[in-house]
C-alpha cells in the first residue's frame, strides 16, 4: 500500500531530525506523538489530507479529540509543538505556504516553579553519599556522577555521553556537546574535580572504552541506568523518590542565581539557547529578587 503524502513527509522529517544530530530521546518523542497525529487522520476509512489541504478545522479537530482523551495539558501542548515542529519544516521545503498548526491556540498553564532541593538537600545526599551510607559495588563512580551533576549543571544524557578527554583535570574545565552536538565549556568545582579524579584512579572500563562513566561490564553507562542510580540514591538516603537528575541540574542554576550569578552566565553554562528557558530553571523568593535588586540598581 503506498505511502500518504503525509507519512512520506512524516518519514522525511524524522530524517532530517538525524541529520541535525538531533538526540535519540528528542527523535524517539517526535516519532511517538506525529505518529498518533497521523493515525488521527488516517482512521479505518479516512485518507490523510494531502499537506495543503490541513486548515484550523482539522487541526482543531485534531486537539478536541486529544482533549477527548482526558490528557493533561503539558502533554497537548508537547504534542501540538511537535506538530508545529513538522509543519514548520514543511513549509521550509516549500511544501506549504503556511504553517496553519502555529495558529492553533496553546493551552495554558498555571505558572509553577520545577521543585528544587535546597542547598542544605543537596548537599545532604552528597555528604552521605562520600560517608558510604550505602554499600555499593563503585560507591566513586556513583559520587561523580552526583558532584558533577549537581557542580556542573549537566543533562544526564551530557554526562554519560561524556568521554575521558573531554575533561581537563589540570584547568578544571569539561568540554559538554549539548542538544544538537552543540558544544559549551563548563568548569568543575573542587569537590566535583576530587570525586572525578577518584572515580577515574578507580575506574575499570572495558577494552577501548572511553567513556568517563561505565557499568559492572566496563562498558558505557546508559541514561537509564544513570537515572536509576539517582533514584535509588534519592529514595533510600532523601527518602524522595521524586528527586531525578534533572532536579540537580535545577538546584545548579537556582543556587548559583541565589548567589547572585549573572543569568546570562547561567545560561551559557546550561547550554539554552533562549534565555527564557534559562528562567523557567531558576526560582527565587521575592525578598532574594529585592535583595538582587537593592544591590545592583543604581536607584534602588
Amino acid at each position: 500500500m503506498a505511502m500518504s503524502e503525509l507519512e512520506s513527509w512524516l518519514q522525511r522529517y524524522f530524517e532530517e531530525l538525524a541529520r541535525e544530530c538531533a538526540s535519540v530521546h528528542t527523535i524517539c518523542a517526535y516519532k511517538a506523538d506525529l505518529c498518533q497525529f497521523l493515525s488521527f487522520f488516517a482512521r479505518p476509512g479516512l485518507t490523510p489530507p494531502a499537506l495543503l489541504e490541513f486548515d484550523q478545522l482539522a487541526f482543531r479537530e485534531w486537539m478536541a479529540d486529544l482533549y477527548g482523551q482526558n490528557l493533561s495539558k503539558p502533554t497537548i501542548r508537547r504534542k501540538l509543538s511537535a506538530v508545529r515542529a513538522f509543519f514548520e519544516y514543511c513549509l521550509r521545503q516549500g511544501a506549504i505556504k503556511l504553517n496553519r498548526a502555529k495558529l492553533i491556540t496553546t493551552p495554558k498553564m498555571p505558572k509553577k516553579l520545577p521543585a528544587v532541593p535546597t542547598e542544605a538537600q543537596a548537599n545532604g545526599l552528597i555528604d552521605q553519599i562520600q560517608a558510604g551510607k550505602l554499600e555499593r559495588p563503585m560507591p566513586e563512580r556513583d559520587l561523580a556522577l552526583f558532584e558533577l551533576l549537581y557542580g556542573c549543571g549537566l543533562r544526564i544524557s551530557e554526562l554519560v555521553g561524556s568521554n575521558v578527554g573531554d575533561f581537563d583535570l589540570s584547568e578544571g574545565w569539561v568540554r559538554v556537546r549539548g542538544k544538537r552536538k552543540k558544544e559549551r565549556q563548563v568548569p568543575i568545582p573542587g569537590a566535583a574535580l576530587a570525586a572525578l579524579r577518584r572515580w577515574l584512579d578507580a575506574r575499570r572500563p572495558a577494552e577501548g572504552e572511553l567513556a568517563v562513566f561505565v557499568n559492572h561490564r566496563g562498558g558505557r553507562l546508559t541514561d537509564r541506568g544513570a537515572r536509576g542510580i539517582v533514584k535509588m540514591y534519592s529514595i533510600a538516603l532523601a527518602g524522595d523518590s521524586a528527586l531525578h537528575p534533572h532536579s540537580l541540574r535545577h538546584a545548579y542554576a537556582t543556587h548559583l542565581l541565589s548567589a547572585g550569578a549573572d543569568l546570562r552566565a547561567i545560561q551559557e553554562l546550561l547550554g539554552h539557547a533562549s534565555l527564557s528557558t534559562t528562567q523557567k530553571y531558576t526560582q527565587l523568593s521575592l525578598s532574594d529578587l529585592m535583595n538582587v535588586y537593592d544591590k545592583a540598581h543604581p536607584r534602588a
